[in-house]
């Protein structure tokens, strides 16, 4: 699928790589991200969450990765006055076009949507990071993912596999920024090989 169109919308620099189908969720108390949060509910719109390059998640606007993804508000509450509790699913891929920040300190980009990485099925020579990955959910509960379990599409496995990894920041997002979830499975499977993880079922 080619990239769409460009759109404009707000961001959420944070310390954390969201990707496609992830499920993240969110403690807003900044003014600036509870108007953005009261408006995409309105509205029923998506906001880009970032990786922070540079600067804190509080305070003076950061500046973001050029790569991010789409979410969506699919839970919310308000535990506390002044306090949102949201819980946000992951949709698209997006490159962001133009930046700037408005006068309260919210940033807002035209971001150009970058392609599905599709649905093809894991090789059989990465069976085993989707074995894997069932076990992990089976086992520890992993409540973060939420079903559909796609375990027959390797873009869905890599992401999955990324997102519950102990990988740095930096090696997720390299990893988000992989146009094919089968190289994203490919780089994996290789990473978990090399800690002897991916070895024999």
């Amino acid at each position: 699928m080619s990239a769409c169109a460009a759109r404009d919308i707000a961001l959420f620099p944070l310390h954390a790589v969201l990707f496609p189908g992830g499920v993240l969720a969110l403690r807003v108390f900044e003014p600036r991200y509870m108007e953005m949060s009261k408006a995409c509910l309105r509205d029923d719109t998506a906001f880009g969450v970032c990786l922070i390059r540079e600067g804190a998640e509080v305070g003076a606007p950061a500046l973001p990765a050029q790569v991010g993804c789409l979410a969506r508000i699919t839970q919310w509450d308000m535990p506390q006055l002044g306090v949102l509790q949201l819980t946000t699913r992951g949709e698209r891929r997006f490159r962001i076009r133009e930046r700037r920040v408005q006068g309260d300190g919210l940033a807002r980009a035209v971001v150009e949507l970058l392609p599905d990485d599709g649905d093809a099925e894991p090789p059989q020579r990465f069976a085993r990071c989707a074995r894997l990955l069932k076990r992990v959910i089976e086992e520890n509960e992993v409540h973060h993912i939420e079903p559909p379990f796609r375990f027959d599409s390797s873009a869905w496995v890599s992401a999955r596999l990324a997102e519950i990894l102990p990988l740095p920041l930096q090696a997720k997002q390299k990893l988000l920024e992989l146009d094919s979830g089968l190289e994203r499975l490919e780089i994996l499977h290789a990473l978990l090989a090399r800690n002897g993880l991916a070895g024999s079922p």
